[in-house]
């Protein structure tokens, strides 16, 4: 579900059309945190792509949550 660019981000392999998949990893991560009303994209609350801690890139998102 994850891929480690050469940045050592880690960016999410389902781009930006996965809705599912970012749903589904929002759902088993204990750091998620909806973002601000202005930056929610997806229908489903808890989804990555509504994640404050997600960070656009051309092709998906990387994930900046804390460790």
């Amino acid at each position: 579900m994850w891929k480690v660019n050469e940045r050592g981000e880690k960016v999410f392999r389902g781009g930006k059309e996965d809705g599912a998949g970012a749903a589904q990893a929002a759902d088993k991560c204990p750091n998620f945190k909806l973002d601000v009303e202005d930056e929610i994209v997806a229908d489903e609350l808890r989804s990555c792509y509504n994640c404050r801690y997600r960070r656009w890139t051309a092709e998906s998102f990387a994930c900046y949550k804390p460790e």
